[in-house]
């Protein structure tokens, strides 16, 4: 017990090496009573204003245990990330708990925390649970996971899916384009929109304008699923707010605890709003939206260190939570364009807790 108690004092919570909240486990066994088939897993951005943030996805296999696919943001054959970071595969599977919460990783040494595993403790992390899609899709997604790592490995160029060499790019083959490359590639969904970027890499303006951006292809999702009749909700889990770990490839010394937490935002003049702002339509919908669908949200309390499941608000239906989100964005977009001082209609996913509510 006491080499334990100080190797809890030497590595505290949200530090690569120190002990995952106690209680993990129990919460996680309480969510995954629900059964989800899917998980689309947006993380907020990092830096200040415009944030693209992160998109993956985590797949139930046929025991409902949940792998995390997330592209590899290192795997794009620069000389300096090969020799600094993981840079293979293209495609990355990772338990989900250690996605969340692992202060190691299954991936190796040179995996990067806060990033592709021990996410909460950097940023915050909105899961948008699908319920009901079939075995066989699921393992069509995974397939093409594993058909873009046998690409990626034999630096193919020009596949259905990509323009130029198989090889990450955070403005064109990057983790909004690879998760729904999988999804309309590998599992047929042949309505969703993938934005090609211009081969010339000098052209950076058009390149940034057709990027696809993870807010904006989950949405696209959300309506596939809907078309689909598959039910989904939302659980968010808030970023621990206490960690004082510093990320050493980072040109400033930022501890995660100090770093923005901001929803990803569409491509939009709110990329260049202060950190939290948005007044953007396709913003504010998704955010509210969002909340709509929410069924759960997950914290890890600083002071017990334990993981507290919040209060459910009550999914909406996708339609209903829709048109509701629909409505209130526009109303809320028309006002803050204008300057109009009056409080917003809609409710964001991100909203802190109240004060009164219960930690």
């Amino acid at each position: 017990m006491a080499l334990l108690a100080l190797r809890c004092v030497a590595q505290p919570l949200g530090m690569p090496g120190a002990p995952e909240p106690a209680n993990v486990a129990e919460v996680e066994q309480v969510l995954a009573a629900d059964a989800p088939a899917l998980e689309l897993l947006i993380s907020f951005g990092t830096s200040k204003g415009g944030s693209a943030g992160h998109l993956a996805l985590a797949i139930a296999d046929e025991a409902g245990v949940e792998h995390v696919h997330s592209a590899n943001f290192y795997a794009d054959r620069a000389p300096d990330h090969a020799t600094q970071f993981l840079s293979a595969p293209l495609m990355l599977s990772i338990p989900k708990r250690e996605y969340l919460y692992g202060t190691s990783s299954s991936l190796g040494p040179n995996a990067s925390f806060g990033l592709d595993y021990g996410e909460l403790y950097k940023r915050s992390v909105v899961a948008i649970r699908v319920f009901g899609v079939p075995p066989a899709q699921r393992r069509a997604l995974g397939a093409f996971f594993d058909r873009m790592n046998a690409d990626f490995a034999a630096r193919l160029h020009d596949t259905e899916y990509h323009r130029g060499e198989v090889k990450y790019g955070y403005m064109d083959l990057n983790c909004a384009k690879t998760i729904g490359s999988a999804f309309r590639y590998g599992a047929g969904y042949d309505g969703l929109r993938i934005r090609t970027a211009p081969r010339a890499a000098w052209r950076k303006a058009s390149r940034a304008l057709n990027s696809n951006t993870p807010s904006e292809m989950a949405m696209q999702l959300l309506r596939e699923f809907d078309r689909r009749g598959y039910a989904m909700d939302v659980v968010l889990y808030r970023k621990y707010a206490a960690s004082a770990y510093v990320d050493p490839h980072e040109d400033l010394p930022v501890a995660f605890k100090d770093l923005p937490d901001r929803f990803p935002s569409a491509i939009s003049l709110d990329f260049r709003n202060d950190d939290g702002a948005y007044e953007d339509y396709d913003n504010l919908y998704a955010l509210y939206l969002l909340r709509n669908l929410q069924g759960h949200a997950v914290a890890i309390d600083p002071g017990t260190q334990l993981v507290a499941l919040e209060a459910g608000h009550g999914a909406l239906p996708y339609e209903l939570a829709s048109r509701a989100a629909a409505r209130d964005a526009r109303a809320d977009s028309h006002n803050f364009m204008r300057r109009l001082l009056l409080p917003p209609r809609g409710r964001r996913v991100d909203e802190p807790v109240p004060r009164s509510a219960p930690q």
